[in-house]
């Protein structure tokens, strides 16, 4: 996410100073780059087991933490090259690409929402909209708050 900054930077520059080709080279460059970049990301995650293990981790989250960032792999080239085609169209104003990231995320939530409802493996942690879930209130933004800032 940092290195496809790099990207905003040089496509906006590129842009408005007219020279159109080089936005292409530049976007195509950029999912290149960050693609081999995910490689030794992919690494880590893959023995992210043995990482943990070092940190004193318990055993049983490492091998979890493990499996989750080996599933998890695809996703990182996919992002990589989504985030380097969002700086591309955002660069030229253009604002189907703020639809289609709308549309893509909203695609996402049904996907996952429907999961989260009828799927056994959340049998037991279901997502309620209740009086306890605003009673949380509080307890979440007392974490959100400085992770926010943290973020930012």
């Amino acid at each position: 996410m940092g290195m496809v900054g790099a990207l905003e930077t040089l496509c906006g520059q590129t842009y408005g100073a007219g020279e159109f080709r080089k936005l292409g080279n530049y976007t195509c460059c950029a999912i290149i780059t960050l693609m081999l970049v995910c490689v030794p990301i992919s690494m880590v995650w893959i023995f992210m087991d043995r990482i943990l293990l070092v940190f004193g981790q318990d055993p049983l989250i490492c091998e979890a933490a493990r499996i989750y960032c080996i599933y998890l792999i695809p996703a990182l080239f996919g992002f990589a090259v989504l985030q380097s085609l969002v700086r591309y169209l955002q660069t030229q104003r253009h604002v189907g690409a703020a639809l289609a990231i709308g549309i893509s995320y909203w695609i996402n939530v049904i996907g996952l929402g429907l999961y989260a409802y009828y799927s056994s493996a959340c049998e037991k942690t279901r997502i309620v909209f209740s009086t306890n879930a605003l009673l949380s209130i509080r307890e979440f933004f007392h974490l959100a708050i400085p992770s926010g800032l943290m973020f930012w």
